[in-house]
């Protein structure tokens, strides 16, 4: 039975690809309205952790629920319709249309209109366009976005990318929102504007789950952090006790210091 009080609970989640184990008996608790951050050497398993959640890659063994519901065989547009939303380490944006165009595409999960009325251009097709295009805006105009709406995503820099994704997958209203490296390759302004979106975020009461590299980024904007090496736990608390664990401190840095 889940407790209410988490929005995700992953229980002894492993996954092998053949003869390797990338994440072996895995399980952590996340609670709703957080930041939690997933944090580890490279390849300690956070992409892939959080690839089990959202469906990319099935469950070698163990369990993962989402505000009580159990994951198992779930595809990745069932879990969008559910609530869950996430970005990638690569971006994955349309780069030929407009930011607009973008952050549209992530409200079909909330479109009411089936093949024949947008066929026939019904009244109620007209009326949907005016809600997802107003709720578009709304969204640009959260993130800052709104100057650039009509702008070519190939024509924005790496940081503005970056932005258009996360406001591409909060179009669809997710209670849980992934991000996968939000920061990677950004300057330092880039980065203290992607965490104060994540920080407004987190106060629409949208769970946040980050991955991420730079540990500046992650120390001062995490509620709870969980720390992977080799496809394992090692630690996981606030800010404070992860920086200070002598296992997270070997991981990072090596037994010889």
């Amino acid at each position: 039975m889940s407790n209410s009080k988490y929005i995700l609970e992953v229980t002894n989640a492993s996954k092998n690809f053949g003869g390797l184990q990338a994440i072996n008996r895995l399980s952590f608790k996340v609670e709703d309205g957080l930041i939690f951050s997933i944090i580890g050497p490279n390849g300690a398993g956070k992409t892939t952790a959080i690839n089990l959640i959202t469906g990319i890659y099935p469950l070698t063994s163990g369990e993962i629920f989402f505000q009580g519901r159990n994951l198992y065989r779930k595809r990745p547009y069932q879990l969008a319709y559910m609530g869950i939303g996430r970005t990638f380490q690569n971006i994955q944006t349309f780069h030929h249309m407009t930011v607009r165009e973008n952050v549209m595409v992530g409200l079909h999960t909330k479109s009411r209109c089936g093949f024949l009325k947008c066929l026939f251009h019904t009244p109620m097709v007209w009326e949907e366009e005016k809600r997802i295009r107003e709720k578009t805006d709304a969204v640009l105009t959260f993130l800052d976005l709104e100057p650039k709406a009509d702008v070519r995503v190939d024509e924005l820099p790496y940081g503005d990318q970056k932005r258009v994704e996360i406001a591409r997958s909060l179009a669809m209203e997710p209670k849980l929102l992934l991000l996968d490296e939000p920061v990677a390759g950004l300057n330092l302004q880039e980065t203290e504007e992607i965490a104060q979106s994540i920080l407004k975020i987190r106060k629409m009461g949208i769970t946040v789950i980050l991955v991420e590299h730079d540990m500046n980024f992650i120390m001062g904007i995490s509620d709870m952090i969980t720390v992977l090496n080799y496809g394992e736990k090692i630690a996981e608390g606030d800010s404070e006790a992860v920086r200070n664990n002598p296992k997270v401190i070997e991981a990072y840095l090596g037994k010889e210091l």
